[in-house]
Order: structure tokens, then sequence, then C-alpha cells
């Protein structure tokens, strides 16, 4: 998709809701395997904390023109759709990575948020080829 091809048709500013069901499993399965593997159980409690953080702090927002990604009142980064070139939401039943690609770069997101109201805002704002 190039700019041209580009024509949102929300023009209405939507907060993501955040979801903690990503963090909280991992935290629950590191708890069951922490007498199987310890130190494994750990990194996976740690990283599943770190989630947790992101969760409770980061905001998406979809806006008329981008992708904005704020720290609790600040703006962190902007991600113009006019350079968004495709997107997918991995394992739609259990959603838990959302991939976009840029003119420029690739990104990667744990699902921190309402799963199905970011697919219904990428569909509106960056319909798919």
């Amino acid at each position: 998709m190039t700019s041209a091809d580009y024509s949102p048709k929300s023009t209405s500013t939507v907060e993501l809701s955040p979801s903690y069901t990503l963090p909280i499993v991992l935290i629950i399965a590191a708890v069951t395997i922490v007498l199987i593997q310890p130190w494994v159980s750990l990194a996976i409690a740690l990283f599943g904390l770190f989630l947790l953080f992101q969760a409770v702090t980061i905001r998406l927002q979809f806006t008329e023109t981008a992708l904005d990604i704020y720290r609790s009142e600040t703006l962190i980064r902007r991600f113009p759709y006019q350079e968004w070139q495709n997107w997918e939401i991995f394992w739609t039943s259990v959603p838990i990575l959302f991939y976009f690609s840029e003119v420029k770069s690739i990104h990667f997101l744990p699902i921190l948020f309402d799963p199905k109201l970011l697919r219904t805002c990428l569909e509106e704002r960056i319909p798919k080829i």
C-alpha cells in the first residue's frame, strides 16, 4: 500500500484499552513450572511482569493519520498510516502478537490491548489489499 492508496474511513481518535491476558498467563505458567525448571520459571515470570508493567503504562491511539504510542501522557512514537505496507495479528483465536511493516522498518508488538478493537481499527484505517 502506498500513500496514494490510503484514505482513512474514520476520523475519530480511538484509544485501545489494556488487556492483561498475556502477562497474567505468563505469570501463571511460571508459577506452575517453578518446581520443574526454577530458572526457566524465573525468566518467564520476569517477562510476564515486564509485559504487565507495559500493559499498565503504554497506550495505543489510532488517530486520523497515525498510530500513536503513549507512555502515560507522553507520546513516544508515531507511525503514519501512509508509510504502512502490511499488518497482521498472529494467532487470531488467541492473539498474542501484532506485526506491521512500514516502508523502512518492521515492528512486532505483544498484544497488551483489546485485540478485537485493534483489528477493527486496523481494518478501518489501513485496509488490506
